[in-house]
């Protein structure tokens, strides 16, 4: 299990206790499903979006995306089906999303190394190999911090995280972290209800309180936050506070409401958590969020590998990626919104005793669309059996450096770490030049 990472000096149990605190000022939500309506145009033109599909255990991209039929390593599935790209042939457990295929590219020559589930889970969030000396920033917290500017309307925080708790904002501070949230829009210690007279009072309480921790034990001022405020954790902490207070009061929360969406919206979808979430995620890019993680584990497949795919991880994915891709598609928001389909590696084309698949680096695949992406290509090559790339090979950081390009973020941005090293985006990943025109 992977814990949200904060900066030295605030723990996540501290944080925790003052985000539930803050949660509990909630008032309830006006509508928002209005307000998206009346400035969806607007919201199209002026901002970009990141949906980050991440299939938590290591998915066998060798059974979906890049079938090995008739050789020893091909496994169950033996009928690979036609698709909406032509010569593109996938898993034919993939029905629907076999009709999405001309919207997508697909990335046949990751080869990555890292095989331990945490430095993998690790290294494809962040493009770093883990370093004991230094907390990488993730995806969510890099676009969130390029991209927050850019919609100053904006309540909710930039980086949401769906059904798990991502990776942290690393060196980039508390203020980028994920808000998790779960597949039925719930946030933890939520409660609803409280009157505004009581809102006041404890919002004058929460400031006292922070008032005094900042001056006891980070030597700051709440007040200084007015003018731009400390930036150390301690600042980023009252920040945080502040933020959350005014989240909780805020109608955009009813984004997370996929209840109020048609009914044969929802089941289009499916009415399962990783359908939810992948709607969830469309209702978030519509009022502008910048960068979305939805995630669906289970891949670990070590064992049955073939019957865990056929009748549940498949069906459930097939269903809500379909969804959402078509539904950005018909909404006119693909263009501005980047979808990248990953998990921490992939599995092994050989097949072990127990009818499954074991960890494997060295030779899988993403799928990636919409953006500034080239849809309806497939990239890279693998070997007859799996086994190996035999084309040009590509890396964590190749695939964020065009995650960014496609979202329009220049590959020049250089952060400062906390220990003084600039640190290029995208840890100088160079661009997979096939994926756009």
């Amino acid at each position: 299990m992977s814990f949200l990472r904060v900066p030295d000096g605030m723990t996540r149990r501290h944080f925790m206790t003052h985000l539930a605190g803050a949660s509990a000022m909630m008032v309830p939500a006006m509508s928002f499903t209005n307000s998206v309506l009346a400035n969806a145009t607007d919201l199209r033109r002026r901002h970009k979006s990141c949906i980050m599909l991440w299939m938590g255990g290591g998915p066998a991209t060798i059974d979906m995306w890049d079938l090995k039929p008739g050789q020893p390593t091909g496994g169950e599935f033996r009928n690979p089906i036609s698709t909406s790209l032509p010569g593109l042939e996938i898993c034919e457990h993939l029905p629907l999303m076999s009709k999405q295929m001309h919207n997508l590219a697909v990335v046949r020559s990751m080869s990555t190394k890292e095989a331990d589930h945490n430095r993998g889970r690790y290294y494809m969030h962040t493009g770093y190999v883990p370093n004991p000396n230094i907390e990488h920033p993730s995806y969510g917290a890099v676009i969130a911090h390029e991209l927050a500017a850019k919609v100053p309307e904006l309540e909710i925080p930039p980086f949401v995280s769906v059904g798990g708790g991502s990776e942290g904002p690393g060196f980039l501070g508390m203020t980028w972290a994920p808000f998790v949230v779960s597949q039925n829009g719930d946030v933890r210690d939520l409660r609803m209800g409280v009157d505004q007279n009581r809102l006041q009072q404890r919002m004058a309480m929460l400031k006292t309180t922070e008032t005094s921790f900042m001056n006891q034990v980070a030597g700051g001022d709440l007040r200084s936050l007015d003018n731009g405020g400390p930036t150390t954790p301690a600042g980023d902490h009252a920040k945080i506070i502040e933020k959350t207070i005014k989240l909780m009061t805020s109608k955009q929360m009813e984004a997370f409401k996929v209840g109020m969406e048609p009914k044969a919206v929802q089941d289009r979808y499916g009415q399962t958590g990783f359908g939810k979430g992948c709607l969830m995620a469309r209702r978030l890019v519509e009022l502008g969020v910048p960068f979305i993680e939805v995630d669906l584990g289970g891949w670990d497949t070590h064992a049955n590998n073939f019957t865990t795919l056929k009748n549940q991880k498949l069906p459930e994915l097939d269903k809500a990626f379909a969804a959402l891709v078509a539904d950005l598609k018909e909404r006119s928001l693909l263009d501005d919104t980047v979808i990248v389909w990953l998990g921490e590696f992939g599995r092994t084309p050989r097949i072990n005793g127990g009818a499954g698949r074991d960890h494997w680096a060295r030779s899988w695949s993403v799928v990636v669309g919409g953006g500034g992406f080239k849809r309806g290509t497939v990239v890279g090559k693998t070997n007859a059996d799996g086994t190996l790339v035999e084309s040009e090979p590509y890396t964590s950081q190749d695939l964020m450096a065009s995650v960014c390009k496609a979202m329009g973020i220049s590959l020049d941005t250089t952060f400062t770490s906390n220990n003084g090293r600039p640190m290029k985006i995208a840890n100088s990943g160079k661009v997979i030049k096939e994926l756009f025109a």
